[in-house]
């Protein structure tokens, strides 16, 4: 219920090649019931599940694992062989090398290499073959190779930082869903950067395990937004225990052993505020009851704290740019 919602922009992004290509889409929404009008309004969200469900039909309706980005389609079951190719080696470093050796056997599919930089190495992405207004492919690459490679040793890599060949773009707030950690715009190539330790750990998963993983993967590498270990994620964990129950800014920064004024200025730095991971917050929780239909809108803005249902009316079209009413309507 707590999870964090996906940007309609992304969904909007992932349909751009399906439309290049002359694909009709609506037939597709409809039966995934996902509403064209939410998807034109900028400020809505969608839930993570429906985002899952939209990339994976997608795949298999353009027969095209880069959904239309690419110089050149991939096969659907591309990426399964591939993660089937490096299963078996001994160390992440070994598997990495061998997946992106694997791709590499495609001469129009985009290049990624491995570039060492004194005890941190950088995954590179060479974008600029790629047709991708909205870099959707390219951010989507390495979100998928860095949640691949986390899984791979059973631990999550911590980036240092994540770079892109363009400017900061529009959707650029929704970022910390995607890489947390520092980011640089317009760098000489886009990248992730962690430290080398990483690739001489051993792999965890095997043969049974990679099954279960390619169930729902990468469309799941994908919708799942990485909460990582920054102060706003902890923040947030912290205000979803008890949604009845919110906690102010200074019970917050007590809980986190911090005094209110460092935990004011290490979220600002973040980039946020203890008020807008609240209605962020809210904002998840309530499109999660309207999708679902299990509680009346009174009951969601009481749960949610609002004294009356037009507060939270108010609240929610700001945050959505819909009123609860009319997102539960183009849900259901």
């Amino acid at each position: 219920m707590r999870q964090r919602t996906i940007a309609s922009h992304f969904a909007r992004a992932a349909l751009g090649g399906a439309r290049r290509q002359g694909f009709d889409a609506l037939p597709l929404l409809q039966q995934l019931g996902i509403s064209p009008e939410l998807l034109d309004e900028p400020r809505a969200r969608i839930a993570p599940e429906q985002f899952a469900r939209l990339l994976q039909s997608l795949w298999l309706a353009l027969g095209d694992e880069y959904l239309g980005f690419g110089s050149a389609p991939s096969k659907p079951g591309t990426f399964a062989m591939m993660c089937h190719t490096l299963i078996h080696c001994r160390t992440l470093g070994k598997a990495l090398q061998r997946g992106l050796l694997f791709y590499r056997l495609f001469p129009d599919a985009p290049d990624l290499t491995l570039v060492a930089e004194g005890e941190r190495v950088r995954l590179v992405l060479n974008d600029s073959a790629l047709w991708d207004p909205d870099h959707f492919l390219a951010e989507s690459l390495l979100v998928v190779w860095h949640r691949l490679a986390s899984w791979l040793i059973g631990q999550r890599i911590a980036l240092e930082q994540a770079s892109f060949s363009y400017a900061r773009p529009a959707h650029g707030a929704e970022y910390d869903l995607l890489f947390p950690c520092p980011l640089a715009f317009e760098a000489q190539h886009s990248g992730l950067l962690f430290h080398s330790r990483y690739l001489d750990m051993p792999l965890l998963q095997d043969e049974r395990t990679l099954k279960r993983f390619l169930e729902h993967s990468p469309a799941d590498l994908l919708s799942r937004p990485d909460d990582g270990h920054s102060l706003s994620s902890q923040l947030r964990r912290l205000l979803g225990r008890d949604t009845a129950r919110w906690p102010d800014l200074e019970a917050a920064a007590n809980h986190l052993h911090l005094s209110p004024q460092t935990l004011r200025r290490h979220l600002r730095e973040e980039g946020t505020s203890f008020q807008e991971l609240k209605d962020h917050l809210r904002r998840d929780i309530a499109i999660y009851h309207l999708g679902r239909a299990d509680l009346s809108l009174q009951q969601i803005a009481e749960q949610l704290g609002f004294s009356e249902p037009s507060a939270f009316h108010r609240a929610f079209k700001k945050w959505t740019g819909l009123t609860p009413g009319a997102y539960r309507e183009q849900e259901n």
